[in-house]
């Protein structure tokens, strides 16, 4: 570095940057930092990271039960699904879901899929819910009912350690779910939904998807899912169908054999997978710039190439992506160890 003039430090950060971002969650400006034009690129991230891994895990998880399915259709779609997505690298995919974006109607021919959904060369737009004091009682109320019914759980299953006895908690659950946002909504109202609607060249109103976001999320959770269905296949198919014989023994239903038998026995060869799974989408996100997402890296090389400072630019993106993994690993961990079953 001293050899070529190059100096170590971080003081660049409180430079302005001069980047223009498409896309950022909190306000930015060109004029802005280069702290600030990095964390705009770390929240990029986050947000395509937590998005894509809680949709490729309910998908992941229907797969992997219709890769077992007894019909023998569903199982080969399923199967040929996998087969093709796994086997097909990451970035070409990003690629051409970015490409089938571009190819969408202009704005005025939309397509409409669903109420208030329209699809265009310009993204995705659909109802978003307004930002103000009624939606926040809803949210809080729907946290307060899925936190009772978390204690409500753990209290039966302690009852049913110590007893043998264990009362339904699926109907109370769903009341304290459904009741408290409900009663929320009945004493400060109900948010308002604010739909997008044409207005001249583009639509107003609602939630944009960019092109960008909207193909990176869809490349990002379609081959993460696929790898997570053989997860939660595999997982299954390692408990011993002596399990499944003596639950059917017992008189349990499909669904009670699968949901108190299996499962809680499958996650344990399917935890430890899936959160390396949940690691390489994170990583993964990072072939945003392929198709234009400012995401963290993509902000990162337009920094190292204005300022030079690669060492210290570098070393600020593996720290954050060191950081996001081992937090996934901590909470996939510690949920790892609260549905582990224990010995007595």
């Amino acid at each position: 570095m001293a050899a070529r003039g190059l100096s170590f430090g971080f003081g660049f950060l409180e430079r302005s940057a001069g980047i223009p971002i498409g896309e950022h969650m909190i306000p930015y400006t060109p004029a802005d930092t280069y702290a600030r034009a990095l964390t705009v690129g770390l929240l990029n991230t986050l947000r395509i990271a937590v998005a894509g891994i809680l949709i490729c895990t309910v998908l992941g998880v229907a797969l992997g039960l219709a890769r077992l399915s007894s019909n023998p259709l569903l199982r080969a779609l399923t199967g040929g699904y996998i087969e093709v997505i796994r086997n097909t690298p990451l970035v070409l995919q990003l690629v051409f879901w970015h490409a089938l974006m571009l190819q969408m109607p202009s704005v005025r021919q939309a397509l409409n899929p669903l109420p208030g959904v329209f699809l265009s060369q310009r993204g995705v737009k659909i109802p978003g819910l307004m930002a103000e004091p009624a939606l926040f009682w809803m949210l809080g109320a729907l946290a307060a009912g899925a936190l009772g019914w978390w204690l409500l759980l753990r209290r039966e299953r302690a009852r049913q350690i110590a007893t043998g006895e264990r009362r339904p908690t699926v109907l109370p659950g769903l009341a304290l779910l459904l009741g408290l946002p409900g009663l929320a909504v009945a004493v400060f109202g109900a948010p308002r939904v604010e739909w997008p609607e044409l207005a001249g060249f583009n639509f107003e109103g609602g939630l944009a998807l960019s092109p960008e976001f909207f193909a990176l999320l869809v490349g990002l959770v379609v081959y993460t899912s696929a790898f997570v269905a053989e997860i939660v296949r595999s997982g299954i198919q390692a408990v011993h169908k002596g399990q499944s014989e003596a639950a059917a023994a017992l008189g349990l239903t499909s669904g009670q054999k699968m949901r108190l038998v299996i499962l809680p026995q499958a996650l344990r060869v399917i935890i430890p997978p899936m959160t390396s799974q949940f690691l390489n989408l994170t990583k993964n996100s990072s072939l945003a710039v392929v198709i234009g997402y400012p995401d963290l890296v993509s902000i990162s090389n337009t920094s190292i190439n204005q300022t030079g400072q690669a060492i210290e630019v570098i070393s600020i993106f593996m720290a954050v992506y060191l950081a996001l993994s081992l937090v996934t690993s901590l909470l996939m961990n510690l949920y790892n160890r609260a549905v582990a079953l224990k010995e007595r």
